[in-house]
């Protein structure tokens, strides 16, 4: 059973690639939102052809949703000859802008030495499309399956996924009964299950002064040398402190192992983008972002401890301080059990497949993995695609021909011991 349905993936070698190269040929671009309708219905016309039902769902009110940029999600669903589990395979469809410095254009999708080249080649469309492929082949091999296979295409994943995978969670569509497994085809590498990801805390942090002339800024008072002495006492007490915190968690790369924050952004001052000189003035407000990548052994009340400690002790010590701060974003770490059913099935495939014993990993950043367990309290889902992690969001972007295939029958071998209960 399981040589014929890889060979029919191998089969497929051509149509996996034309997919993932028509996919990357929608520029997608988030923010703002490009063309996501377009990529959710060449998913959509896809499959219902292949005799799924297909559904578009737009995550109306949420971040960045407008008439321009609707939020177009696609979930299809085909369900078997009789009764039993539910495997969903879930994708954003949404990238990351081009940026600077490609050899090649990033949404021709060139084929190359074996590769497919292109914005979302490996984040994540060449993952999409392998999953797409997997599934077709099974449908194919093994029409008589029991239960359902569901693929979806949802948006906002690189912004957050709060018009995608949240929203739809929110609507029931990713908790049992509806769904039993899931699977997203993140690139984490062929050979690695990636059981979760490190938790977040995003805030912006504002100190104020007084406006003057800055000819005379002892009139004044400096907002920015104020958001000064906030990065200095980060740097002398704040990050050693991270420095020396370490998980059990199998995070990848060995860096993010401890607790990390990176500063996102400082403004302060006259706002930028204009031609000309700025006028002479004493900034009155800046304004800073910190994004806190934080461990499964840290509870989120004391990671913000840390930060708001610093700035009342500021407020205390420092003549004229005053701050504001503002949660922009909360996300707690998740970790799927090893002995979970999609993991063994998955970890069974990856020993088939590819002679190799898999890797467990943790993901140094979030991805949609954390709305389903905490909004659809689903904890039998975990990231396994194709790619290598280190390509995402760079110029030059690209994902293996061979590894997509590769992916495809470990995806495909994995959902036939879900839908079957042989694991």
């Amino acid at each position: 059973m399981l040589e014929a349905l890889f060979q029919r993936i191998e089969d497929k070698r051509a149509d996996l690639v034309a997919l993932t190269q028509a996919l990357i040929r929608i520029p997608t671009v988030n923010p703002p939102g490009e063309a996501y309708t377009p990529c959710a219905e060449l998913i959509g016309t896809r499959l219902a052809r292949r005799g799924f039902s297909v559904s578009y769902l737009r995550g109306e009110d949420t971040p960045g949703d407008s008439a321009r940029y609707p939020r177009t999600n696609v979930v299809a669903r085909y369900a078997g000859r009789a009764p039993g589990p539910c495997v969903h395979f879930n994708s954003h469809i949404d990238v990351v802008e081009a940026g600077h410095g490609w050899t090649v254009d990033p949404f021709a999708g060139i084929v190359r030495d074996g590769k497919v080249y292109g914005r979302g080649a490996c984040d994540m469309k060449g993952g999409l499309a392998a999953s797409i492929i997997a599934v077709e082949a099974l449908i194919e091999a093994m029409p008589d399956f029991p239960g359902a296979i569901e693929i979806s295409g949802t948006v906002d994943e690189e912004s957050g996924g709060f018009g995608g995978v949240a929203y739809l969670a929110s609507k029931g569509l990713f908790s049992p009964p509806r769904v039993d497994h899931v699977i997203i085809p993140e690139p984490l590498n062929k050979d690695r299950i990636c059981l979760g990801h490190r938790g977040v805390w995003w805030a912006e942090i504002e100190t104020r002064g007084s406006i003057a002339h800055g000819s005379m800024p002892f009139l004044g008072d400096c907002a920015v040398r104020h958001m000064g002495a906030v990065l200095n006492r980060f740097e002398t007490e704040l990050y050693p402190k991270l420095a020396a915190k370490h998980t059990d968690m199998p995070v990848v790369p060995e860096g993010a192992r401890s607790s990390t924050m990176n500063i996102n952004s400082v403004h302060g001052g006259q706002p930028e983008g204009f031609e000309g000189l700025p006028s002479p003035c004493v900034p009155d407000s800046c304004r800073m972002v910190i994004d806190r990548r934080y461990l499964i052994e840290e509870q989120l009340a004391d990671v913000k401890a840390e930060v708001v400690s610093i700035l009342d002790d500021l407020t205390r010590t420092r003549d004229n301080f005053d701050y504001s701060i503002r949660d922009l974003m909360e996300v707690i770490p998740t970790m799927t059990d090893r002995e979970a059913p999609v993991v063994r099935a998955v970890a069974s495939g990856i020993r088939d497949v590819l002679a190799k014993t898999p890797d467990y990993v943790i993901s140094p950043g979030t991805y949609d993995q954390k709305h389903i367990a905490r909004i659809g309290h689903l904890h039998d889902c975990i990231a396994y695609g194709p790619g290598i992690l280190d390509m995402a969001h760079r110029p030059d972007e690209f994902v293996g021909i061979d590894d997509m295939v590769d992916s495809a029958k470990v995806m495909a071998q994995a959902s036939l011991a879900l839908l079957t209960g042989r694991i």
